[in-house]
């Protein structure tokens, strides 16, 4: 018996025909070939993370957790291969015995590092690429049950370290680390018009620069941060006291308003404008990936579209407009960047890149939610955006042929590692088309 599987923002459920959790690679081919002979679609799952349905399994799910563990060290190309069913937050505790860290990180770290790379996750920095950047090789089983191994000179990688699933069964990854390092993060308040229009600024003085802006209110919170040597003392708040801040005030603060601004629309602005008012600066020092990752528990619906970096300032004065004369928002809105890269369905591909993402509680009106995106996805697709693949968006194939250059380059490599769609679903019919 199978049961229901619901993603993290519940988004998403679904009951699959068929779970496995292979525990070899060997085993993992053995499934898929025997899917391939009965005609059954396979689907590999992470931590579920993904507000899209790119995880959908009709037929058969396949969960990672078997698979974990580093399979290989390089220090003398400061390279590790890990099993893909790894996640993200077990990576740290790898790598810091080596003297290495991953160069860069998102604010998540609870996905696994084959659906965090497979979706294209990043961080932000105009001078780092996402997530999937850095794969120097993968291992997977293609949709003929051939177990393949994809090194980094081979072109077949710049498809496959962002595959949407669509190429085949991540089982290995080999990672490009950097030597370990620390964050000074300073984080303040600001007035809007000032950050909005001194974004591009601030993203070139900074080695990760981000902001938040509270709808309905002047009010943003920039995080500017710089890396310094590994030996860097740390400072500024204890963990104590920056889980005090960020959990118990942040996160239930936040949840606690949005609930509120949930049942009762009206208020959200006012809500908003003391949220604003309570934010305050801060600095402190730290190891990197604990500086990068915060936690998350409010639950929330989200859309996130990559415009090209100097777009950025005008479209965040479009979000704005649009908000002030037809929505009631109660999430901030966030904003990163990231440098271009050559992967070919990546969202920064040949563009250094600015991302716009946009939230709702996750219990608010359906039908405000859908047209606040809807809103929100007009300017962004005006401005040739790139939707985040793990997250909301209207669009089919047809669009992505115009705004990606490789797309149709990335098609042909489907074609051979998946002939027969094995690992195909609603999700990536519409995307890629059939």
């Amino acid at each position: 018996m199978t049961g229901i599987w619901t993603n993290w923002g519940g988004t998403v459920s679904y009951t699959p025909a068929e779970v496995i959790t292979p525990r070899t690679v060997d085993d993992l081919a053995d499934a898929v070939r025997g899917a391939v002979g009965r005609g059954d679609p396979v689907k590999p799952v992470g931590a579920g993370h993904s507000f899209t349905p790119i995880a959908v399994a009709p037929g058969i799910q396949v969960h990672l957790s078997g698979l974990r563990g580093v399979r290989a060290v390089d220090l003398d190309r400061k390279r590790v291969t890990l099993a893909a069913g790894t996640h993200l937050h077990e990576i740290p505790g790898i790598l810091e015995p080596l003297g290495l860290a991953m160069e860069n990180l998102g604010d998540i770290d609870r996905q696994t590092i084959a659906g965090a790379t497979s979706t294209g996750t990043h961080g932000t920095g105009a001078r780092f690429g996402g997530i999937s950047t850095q794969i120097r090789g993968v291992q997977l089983v293609d949709g003929t049950g051939t177990i393949r191994d994809i090194g980094e000179d081979d072109p077949d990688l710049k498809a496959a370290a962002l595959g949407l699933g669509a190429l085949g069964v991540l089982t290995e990854i080999t990672l490009q680390c950097v030597d370990a390092f620390a964050v000074r993060a300073v984080e303040g308040p600001g007035d809007v018009d000032d950050v909005v229009d001194g974004f591009l600024d601030r993203v070139a003085e900074f080695d990760h620069y981000e902001f938040y802006w509270f709808p309905h209110t002047r009010a943003t919170l920039t995080k500017s941060n710089s890396r310094l040597p590994a030996d860097t003392p740390s400072d500024g708040p204890s963990p104590l006291r920056r889980y005090i801040d960020d959990e118990l005030l942040a996160n239930r603060t936040l949840g606690a308003l949005t609930a509120a601004g949930s049942r009762v629309p009206r208020v959200v602005p006012v809500f908003n404008q003391v949220v604003g008012r309570a934010l305050s600066a801060r600095a402190y020092t730290d190891r990197s990936d604990k500086v990068f990752v915060s936690d998350r528990d409010v639950r929330f619906r989200e859309m996130e579209y990559a415009l090209p970096l100097a777009e950025v300032p005008d479209a965040l004065r479009e979000v704005r407009s649009v908000i002030e004369g037809r929505h009631r928002v109660s999430f901030p809105i966030e904003v990163r960047s990231a440098a271009a890269d050559d992967l070919m369905l990546s969202t920064a591909s040949g563009r250094p890149s600015g991302y716009i993402a946009v939230h709702r509680y996750h219990r608010d009106d359906p039908a405000s939610v859908r047209d606040y995106f809807r809103d929100v996805e007009a300017i962004m697709t005006a401005h040739g955006g790139r939707p985040h693949w793990g997250k909301l968006h209207t669009r089919d194939a047809d669009y992505f042929r115009e705004v990606y250059p490789q797309f149709d380059a990335f098609l042909a490599v489907r074609d051979r590692f998946d002939p027969q769609r094995v690992f195909t679903n609603p999700y990536l019919e519409t995307v890629l088309g059939s």
